[in-house]
């Protein structure tokens, strides 16, 4: 496998060395559009045309930062047309490009038209999905199959991601979880809060979301890729909004409703969205594990089941305030606020030598709610004309969460008769989470196509985690000292990067360098105080290199290394109850696990994708590990750093076109997956192919019907010490827009055939245990959603030439 690596490498740079020689050197026009606010035009029209003649050469659309670039130009004198809905068109120029120049224009700003036409709003859909240099972009309100679901469905079921594990985490880069930002910020999540989150957030709210295989050395080290969420901000001058409301039934009814605001003038941008979310829900997970001890084959077999019940409140607000025509500052609050109410049975039966020996039935019932909520402060400065600019942000994070739980355990003989005294216990782990993060940010260019960018972070994260267990004694619930422990933990990480940027001829070269330091201390503090410390440097470098062939072919090599730290419910060393037999346990000793990656990429016509990627996970800890007694029959599921990850792959993404009322898109992952454990953790040496394909179907059947199917299948593959079986599902919807485009009515299905679940088994050791997940998901949604005030949708990219910051961890 490495040979075959080795030499496909080979032969692309040796193929990319013989272009660089073989053809023309072309130039390089590249700028920016702003509007009279300062704000970038996205999409706004940008046409070359001679200077002589005002002949048109090419054209293209502005980004949402509202550059644009154009490509394979020949020399000579040329003007810039700039122009967008309701706004005046601009010229700029002449300009004369020599051969090879790589041209940095003057930003060109467009002033809005004062007269305009009213009542009338012109729509054009964005496609679904854009490939762009380096990520792949999901333009989120253009899918009628994301209308009434989270942020964290949407991702589930998108191109090139991943979603696997008992944690359920995204990953898009091997088996390594993503680094999830959003609008480039961190949430300071992880674990189940990071998807409780996602799962709270409304797709009505979301622009984009930004697909990266391998980040620049400016984000933080993450070794599994970053997806970016976008959310919704209006761009144009005047009040507008969209509101949104929607019901659902699958088990149990659900239902949904929400605003997006904002109102922009001149100087001052005010913007926000709140939705309430009311949802029931219900779940599945049998558990067969079997112990052979002493020449006895013992059995036990447990069906749980729960039925949730969750309203989430998910709220934002900001304002942007323009200092100047180069300076803005910004104030951001949001949050979310959650309450839910578990209902749970589970059953055990324990089997000897195939004949049922007893049965114990538990029952609880859970109150948990948790309230996030994030401030953030915000400096963006231009600082001269040359492209200097200076950027700096200051945010608090706090968590705060209750959990309390009563149990009942009752014990039956195979006749139904009760064997000893029912057991009552209680379950109370509250948990506090507080985050201080400081960032800046430099960019200096050098050249007119080279550029320095530096920046530092500075990060203090504070829990506090509780854990009361014990039995209910007379009418008194009474601590066990055995279960029962305060885990206080604080870590302190330092970081600072600088990114080189440079193109020279056909080929783009970024650089970087990323410095953290960490710094943690934990101590448990139970019947005797310990207290663990850890202090490491660590040094991430990031290159990413790419060469343009010609008009319709891009090659590309980039390396990555990146951390993935312990999540801070899986340092928490309490052990937490499931029933008499089968416990979770933190680790207080586990340490980050370090991934380096290498992709080889080819980019054809901006539209297909064709990635070779290889991987390495050092000190792997992110799946479950088993540790079993064989003689009390007590399990415990924990995570500890087993060893060493390779992962090989090959990954394909294709757009098709088949008809002007049916377009498709098609992605295929396929790897190679060895796990292979530390010698102090046995001889476990496996691997596993891992095929991944799924499919979005596109279907326009008047111009304001359309239709939507997307198919998404997993083979067998392995996970850790789990062997998972195939996984599939499919999901379609329907659109009709209204009320002159203003307004939409969107149904959906989620998973049509009831397929979407996950079954494993484990052979490990002393272990032989069998898993079957089932959550609720074949779901019938219809949502309605209005845009009211000032509203204009940009028209759909259409390309001549190919054209912040971190997130993970509290879980509790």
């Amino acid at each position: 496998m490495k040979v075959l690596f080795g030499g496909i490498f080979f032969a692309i740079l040796t193929g990319m060395c013989y272009g660089s020689f073989a053809q023309t050197k072309s130039s390089v026009i590249q700028g920016k559009v702003l509007t009279e606010t300062n704000s970038p035009a996205e999409a706004a029209t940008v046409v070359l045309m001679l200077a002589a003649d005002s002949a048109i050469i090419k054209s293209t659309l502005a980004d949402k930062t509202g550059s644009y670039q154009l490509t394979n130009i020949k020399p000579g004198s040329y003007i810039i047309l700039a122009s967008q809905i309701g706004s005046a068109k601009v010229y700029a120029g002449p300009f004369s490009l020599v051969a090879g120049q790589i041209f940095g224009a003057p930003p060109i700003t467009l002033k809005q038209t004062s007269t305009q036409l009213k009542d009338v709003t012109v729509i054009a859909r964005r496609p679904y999905i854009q490939v762009k240099p380096g990520k792949i972009v999901l333009n989120v309100q253009n899918s009628i199959l994301a209308d009434g679901n989270s942020a964290y469905e949407v991702l589930r079921q998108s191109p090139g991601v991943h979603v696997g594990g008992d944690k359920e985490s995204l990953s898009i880069t091997g088996r390594q979880p993503a680094l999830i930002t959003i609008d480039g910020r961190a949430t300071n999540l992880t674990g189940d809060d990071l998807n409780n989150l996602l799962r709270s957030m409304q797709s009505s709210t979301i622009d984009q979301i930004e697909i990266i295989n391998s980040g620049s050395a400016k984000y933080d080290a993450s070794g599994g890729g970053i997806i970016n969420i976008v959310l919704k901000k209006g761009k144009n001058v005047g009040t507008n909004g969209t509101l949104t409301a929607g019901a659902g039934y699958g088990k149990y009814a659900k239902g949904r409703a929400g605003i997006l605001f904002n109102n922009r003038t001149t100087k001052v941008n005010v913007f926000g969205n709140y939705t309430f979310d009311d949802n029931k829900t219900t779940r599945i997970i049998n558990t067969d594990r079997n112990i052979s001890y002493h020449d006895t084959l013992s059995n036990y077999n447990v069906a749980y089941h729960n039925i949730q019940k969750t309203q989430n409140h998910n709220f934002k607000a900001g304002l942007d305030y323009s200092l100047s025509p180069g300076q803005s500052i910004g104030f951001l609050v949001g949050g979310i606020v959650t309450d839910s109410k578990f209902i749970k049975d589970n059953t055990l039966k324990i089997s000897n030598q195939n004949k049922l020996d007893s049965i114990i039935i538990s029952q609880s019932n859970l109150d948990r709610g948790s309230s996030f909520l994030n401030y953030n402060i915000n400096y963006n400065a231009e600082l001269d004309k040359s492209g200097k600019s200076l950027s700096a942000d200051a945010t608090y994070s706090t968590y705060s969460r209750h959990s309390n739980e009563f149990i009942t355990n009752n014990f039956y003989t195979p006749g139904g008769s009760n064997y000893r005294d029912a057991q009552q216990l209680q379950n109370i782990s509250p948990s506090g989470i507080h985050i201080w993060t400081f960032k800046a940010d430099y960019v200096n260019p050098l050249t007119k196509t080279s550029r320095i960018e530096a920046g530092a972070k500075y990060n203090y994260a504070k829990s506090d985690n509780n854990l009361t267990f014990g039995p209910r004694v007379g009418n008194v619930y009474k601590a066990d000292p055995d279960f029962s422990n305060r885990f206080l933990y604080i870590e302190k990480v330092s970081a600072g990067y600088i990114n080189y940027i440079n193109k020279v001829g056909k080929w783009d070269i970024t650089a970087g360098l990323r410095a953290e330091n960490t710094n943690s201390k934990g101590s448990s503090v139970s019947s005797t105080w310990t207290t663990t410390y850890y202090n490491y440097f660590d040094l991430f470098p990031q290159t990413q290199v790419s060469y343009t062939y010609n008009q319709k072919n891009v090659f590309g090599i980039s390396f990555n290394r990146g951390i993935h730290r312990p999540d801070y419910q899986d340092i928490n060393p309490f052990l937490y109850y499931t029933d008499p037999y089968d416990y979770r346990s933190g680790n207080k000793n586990l340490k980050p696990e370090y991934t380096s990656t290498i992709q080889l990429s080819h980019t054809y016509n901006d539209t297909f994708i064709t990635t070779l990627y290889y991987n390495q996970t050092n000190d792997a800890y992110d799946f479950p590990v088993y540790r079993q007694n064989d003689t009390t029959k007590v399990n415990i599921t924990e995570r500890k750093n087993f060893g060493h990850i390779y992962v090989y792959g090959i990954s394909f993404y294709a757009p098709v076109q088949f008809t002007k009322w049916w377009s498709a898109n098609f992605n295929l992952d396929a790897s190679y997956i060895r796990y292979k454990a530390y010698p102090v953790n046995g001889s476990f040496n496996k691997a596993s192919l891992d095929i991944i394909f799924n499919s979005t179907q596109t279907f326009a059947i008047s111009s304001t019907i359309a239709a939507e199917i997307t198919g998404r299948y997993e083979s067998p593959t392995l996970y850790g010490v789990n062997q998972l079986k195939q996984s599939y599902a499919v999901n379609a919807g329907i659109s009709k827009s209204i009320f002159n485009k203003r307004a939409s009515i969107k149904i959906n299905l989620n998973d049509v055939f009831n397929t979407d679940r996950d079954r494993n088994h484990a052979m490990y050791q002393n272990i032989d245990l069998s898993e079957y997940n089932k959550k609720e998901t074949q779901i019938v949604r219809i949502g309605f959603s209005y845009r009211f005030g000032k509203t204009s949708v940009k028209s759909a990219t259409k390309h001549n030439t190919g054209s912040d910051d971190e997130q993970r961890r509290t879980g509790n």
